[in-house]
């Protein structure tokens, strides 16, 4: 990453090294080595090196096929889904009506 100053929040590029940190780890353990990674991805090793350090500025679809090569896919899918948006189930049970009433007859 360069030392420019980033406009990505802070808690988003902690998050982004510890994807990228579990990454790399998740490739080692399936015995794949970067000029193979890199290959895969179709991508320059620097840029598999730049992914795995959390680099903002790799692409989703660099993301999205390591998580591919990785059979990590679903899980990517999967990152904003409604039933585990913790935040949004909780406004939605906000906005439920106190009671219920039967329309005038």
């Amino acid at each position: 990453m360069s030392n420019a100053p980033s406009s990505i929040p802070l808690p988003a590029a902690h998050a982004l090294r510890k994807l990228g940190r579990d990454l790399a780890l998740a490739r080692r353990k399936r015995g794949i080595s970067t000029a193979d990674m890199s290959g895969r991805l179709f991508v320059a090793r620097d840029t598999l090196w730049r992914l795995e350090r959390g680099d903002p500025t790799v692409s989703l679809g660099t993301l999205a096929t390591a998580a591919f090569v990785l059979q990590l896919h679903d899980r990517l899918g999967n990152l904003a889904a409604p039933a585990s948006d913790a935040l949004a189930l909780s406004l939605d049970e906000r906005r439920l009506p106190q009671r219920i009433r039967r329309p005038g007859l």
